[in-house]
């Protein structure tokens, strides 16, 4: 039997999704880090792992620095009930920079939530292969007349092979 109610983990997802899509459109990320707990875990393959919601919020406010339009939407979501746990695939989706109505640039990734109780996230997870995946794809948004934002704030440090 879970310890949560499976109510409890969609409003607390859909809780995180709102904080998601109000950082994509202002580009401020605190409500979204305050989806976590104090001590929250979250696991970047490509980035590293960081420790906390202070850290977590300087992570993905750096990160994101270089891709104020980026947006990610989901294309399936699974329930753990037994876990806690949340499991969504989304895309890091770029529009295209120079047609309106272009096809946007973007990669697939797969997300794992862990749910801690009153409304916050204990753990993420993403995964996703950077060199095969994102690499060719921002390169592309990049040949296409894309431009970073900002500099690149923060370095991949599994760079594969």
């Amino acid at each position: 039997m879970s310890r949560f109610p499976r109510e409890e983990l969609v409003e607390a997802f859909a809780r995180y999704n709102k904080a998601r899509i109000k950082a994509q459109e202002t580009n401020d990320w605190t409500d979204w880090s305050n989806c976590f707990t104090e001590d929250a875990h979250y696991i970047e393959h490509a980035y590293g792992e960081f420790h906390g919601r202070e850290a977590i919020h300087n992570w993905i406010t750096e990160v994101m620095a270089p891709f104020p339009e980026m947006t990610f939407p989901q294309d399936w979501v699974a329930f753990d009930d037994e876990q806690a746990g949340i499991v969504f695939q989304c895309q890091n989706r770029l529009p295209h920079p120079t047609e309106p109505d272009g096809p946007p640039f973007q990669f697939p990734t797969w997300t794992r939530l862990v749910y801690a109780g009153n409304g916050l996230f204990s753990c993420e997870e993403d995964c996703y292969n950077p060199v095969k995946d994102a690499n060719p794809v921002i390169k592309a948004w990049i040949e296409a007349g894309g431009q970073f934002a900002s500099r690149e704030l923060v370095k991949m440090k599994h760079h594969g092979h």
